[in-house]
């Protein structure tokens, strides 16, 4: 790795914890993205506003400076199923990554602690059936 790969991780990590940590110090919201997504819909405009702002700020860095090419490696129909299966492992686990990685783990949450656990274990097991597996 890099030197500058390393402080562009060290400055992208330091940014998600200040963001994290404003949002609960200025709002008393836990910058759970799947939370946040998820009641988007069917709440009223004043938490709906600051839902919609927290989203649009995911996304404008992309969009303004680009996320590079698109890649789906086996099709759409993996990036179908990944994404069902995130969206059910984020729903069986009662967050996402953000809401127990990032926040619930600063909170010394024990349900946070093990979620992401398990989160690493099968990024681990993915990776490694990946590469080693022939699922390229």
């Amino acid at each position: 790795m890099s030197m500058t790969t390393a402080l562009h991780a060290l400055l992208g990590g330091a940014l998600i914890g200040a963001a994290a940590s404003l949002l609960l110090l200025a709002n008393g919201r836990i910058a759970g993205v799947s939370g946040v997504l998820g009641r988007v819909a069917g709440t009223d405009f004043g938490e709906q506003g600051w839902r919609l702002a927290f989203l649009a700020g995911l996304l404008a860095p992309a969009l303004l400076v680009g996320a590079g090419p698109v890649q789906w490696h086996g099709g759409l129909p993996w990036a179908a199923a990944s994404g069902l299966l995130v969206g059910f492992g984020t729903r069986l686990g009662r967050g996402c990554t953000s809401g127990h990685g990032v926040c619930g783990l600063a909170n010394l949450s024990g349900r946070s602690l093990l979620a992401t656990l398990v989160f690493m274990a099968t990024a681990i097991v993915t990776v490694f059936v990946v590469r080693h597996g022939g699922l390229t």
